[in-house]
């Protein structure tokens, strides 16, 4: 069986650095936590309301959706929560 030559690899030269790193501005992202916080509480408040009144209120045409639109605040407040830096 005849053997594999062996080659010389070449040492690692790194590549040299031309560009310039450049900042990144991140824009103001103060509204976030308040308006996160707000989502989250109008949801609990929500559905505490749709509890405590017994179907009455927030809304009692929509009878036990009131819980989904409870959610969906909580919801949204995750969504929001999610630009959060």
């Amino acid at each position: 069986m005849p053997k594999s030559r062996i080659r010389k690899k070449s040492e690692f030269t790194p590549p040299t650095a031309t560009k310039q790193a450049t900042s990144i501005k991140l824009t103001n992202r103060s509204w976030v936590a308040p308006v996160m916080l707000a989502l989250f509480l109008i949801g609990l408040a929500w559905i505490v309301v749709f509890y405590v009144t017994e179907s009455r209120l927030p809304i009692e045409s929509i009878h036990n959706w009131n819980i989904v639109v409870g959610f969906g605040f909580i919801a949204a407040g995750f969504g929001v929560s999610t630009q959060w830096k």
